[in-house]
């Protein structure tokens, strides 16, 4: 926080709300608000998230500070993220509007347009990324379109048109699989009516292709599991 300057570390201060949360307590999860920003007075705290087989993993470990926000959904990847203290820890809490105006003196809404457009789309290369492999090809092809339907789709009555040329060999690159494997999947698709061809382009029903991406094995599916923060 040494970047702020002596008036904003105290307006910032009189904007906080100051609470105690104690070791291996929650601060905050995925579930709650994310209009909120969150800062680490004093001791130590950890990112975890679920792993595919439904156990808690550590992701980050955080010194005090700002607490990282947690990043958006992706459609079929669920993490589950959640801060927990490992230490005693007194968490400051201001809204993420107040936040912005004070430290950068413009509006909640406009920084988060410029963040969207600057990093937003790798955030979510990054999250997508980190978990492709261990998705099955259905799956990942299942994954793929849906985020073309979101990024270069146009409503159709039937479903999202792709503006985008959608040749079976860029899929196959972008999946990292064989065109005929591509192709297998794709006309499976087809006749679960998850997607319908229109000449040369594809429309995608991506509720449909949600809804399969839901219904793959989760963390929820495999049961709860005992956490423990101890060392």
């Amino acid at each position: 926080m040494s970047w702020l300057t002596s008036l904003q570390l105290n307006r910032l201060l009189d904007a906080l709300m100051i609470s105690r949360v104690r070791k291996r307590a929650i601060i905050f999860d995925d579930k709650q608000s994310l209009e909120s920003a969150y800062i680490l007075l004093s001791g130590v705290a950890r990112i975890t998230s679920r792993n595919r087989k439904g156990n808690r993993t550590l992701v980050i470990m955080v010194a005090p500070g700002m607490i990282p926000n947690l990043p958006p959904a992706v459609t079929g990847i669920r993490y589950s993220f959640r801060c927990e203290a490992v230490t005693d820890c007194q968490i400051g809490t201001v809204t993420l509007a107040t936040f912005i105006e004070i430290a950068l003196g413009i509006t909640s809404a406009d920084f988060k347009h410029m963040a969207a457009s600057y990093s937003g789309a790798w955030n979510l290369l990054q999250l997508r990324c980190s978990n492709f492999m261990g998705f099955t090809l259905e799956e990942r092809i299942a994954l793929l379109l849906v985020e073309l339907s979101e990024n270069f789709g146009i409503r159709d009555r039937r479903g999202v048109r792709l503006k985008v040329p959608t040749r079976h060999q860029d899929l196959a690159e972008l999946v990292g699989a064989s065109r005929p494997r591509v192709t297998e999947y794709l006309a499976g698709f087809e006749r679960k009516h998850m997607i319908v061809r229109d000449g040369r382009q594809l429309i995608v029903r991506s509720d449909r292709l949600k809804g399969f991406l839901e219904e793959r094995p989760s963390s929820s599916d495999l049961g709860e599991f005992e956490d423990s923060l101890a060392p």
